[in-house]
C-alpha cells in the first residue's frame, strides 16, 4: 500500500525559534506557527479561525530559520507530519502531532536580514530552491523529494 505525507502551511511564528543541538551536535529548531483561516458562516458573518501548529527543523534549515525568523514573522513551510509519543511524569502515555520542516520560503520582503529589500514576492532561502535540511535530521528516516517523473499518472 502506498502512502504520502506532505504538509504545506503558511502562517506567522508564535514565538522566537528555539535552536538546540543534539548530543551529536545536530542543530534542531522548534517553532510555533499560527495559521489563520478566514471564512463566511452560513449566516453571512465573516469569521476567523486560528490553528496553532508545533514545527521542528533540522540541520542547516534549523540554523537558517533561527537566523532569519522571529516571533510574528510570516513563513511558508513544506514538511511532513510526525507523531511524537512519550510517557509523562505521572506515567500517562502522551502524544502530539508536529510538522517536520523540510523546506521553507520567506513570505515578506525582509527576506535577507540587513536592510530588508524591496521584493514583495516570496523568495527561497539559499538560492532559487527552498532551503532543505540535509538528511532529515531525525531517526525516523530522511525524506526523499518526489520528482514529477516519479508520479505514475
Amino acid at each position: 500500500m502506498a502512502s504520502y505525507n506532505k504538509v504545506l502551511l503558511m502562517g506567522n511564528l508564535t514565538r522566537d525559534p528555539e535552536l538546540r543541538f543534539t548530543a551529536s551536535n545536530q542543530p534542531v529548531a522548534q517553532i510555533g506557527l499560527a495559521v489563520n483561516r478566514h471564512y463566511t458562516s452560513s449566516t453571512g458573518e465573516k469569521k476567523e479561525e486560528v490553528t496553532f501548529v508545533d514545527c521542528e527543523a533540522w540541520g542547516r534549515t534549523a540554523e537558517l530559520i533561527n537566523q532569519y525568523f522571529s516571533k510574528g514573522r510570516p513563513i511558508f513551510i513544506e514538511g511532513r507530519l510526525k507523531l511524537d509519543q512519550w510517557e509523562d511524569q505521572q506515567g500517562q502515555k502522551r502524544s502530539r502531532h508536529k510538522v517536520v520542516i523540510e523546506s521553507f520560503q520567506f513570505v515578506d520582503s525582509r527576506g535577507g536580514g540587513e536592510g530588508g529589500g524591496e521584493r514583495s514576492e516570496p523568495r527561497s532561502a539559499g538560492g532559487p530552491r527552498p532551503a532543505r535540511a540535509a538528511g532529515g535530521g531525525d531517526s525516523s528516516g530522511a525524506h526523499q523529494p518526489i520528482e514529477e517523473e516519479d508520479i505514475p499518472f
